[in-house]
């Protein structure tokens, strides 16, 4: 199970609303001087709040300080439909129109018809899945304690 923390928001019935400071691991990577997303962190490009709408049976309240979880499985499925979909996409349709002899100008035309329509179909399947509660994140325990910081 992956974890984040972060301070609820928002209570509904059965779930809360979630806010979690998005962070980079930038800091702990021997070359941060020189990548572009160490740059970007500094300049406070990266430190967006991220809201999530989490699964709870805890008697929550805006401003608890909880810990979500998200099964690993789901997060490695995830994010290999929504990169690698659209990327096999590209590469089938340019092929096909490689393999059928358009030209150079079609074949890009077609790879790029491929990822589009590959994003679509993600793009679908994200959104008839949404509120299936087995792929929600959940509220693992509430942290009682020192602040987080600044949520």
């Amino acid at each position: 199970m992956i974890e984040e923390r972060g301070r609820v928001v928002a209570v509904e019935s059965g779930a809360v609303w979630v806010e979690t400071l998005r962070q980079s691991t930038c800091s702990g990577c021997s070359v941060n001087a020189g990548c572009g997303q160490g740059i970007l962190g500094r300049l406070g490009v990266g430190n967006r709040r991220g809201r999530v709408r989490a699964l709870s049976s805890l008697k929550l309240a805006p401003g608890d300080e909880v810990v979500l979880g998200v099964g690993e499985d789901l997060l490695l499925k995830s994010a290999l439909l929504f990169y690698l979909s659209p990327l096999l996409g590209l590469f089938a349709l340019a092929l096909l129109a490689a393999r059928l002899g358009f030209g150079e100008p079609l074949v890009m035309a077609a790879g790029l018809a491929g990822f589009l329509l590959a994003w679509l179909l993600v793009r679908r399947l994200a959104r008839r899945h949404s509120d299936d509660l087995a792929m929600q994140p959940v509220v693992l325990r509430a942290l009682v304690g020192g602040p987080l910081g600044p949520v």
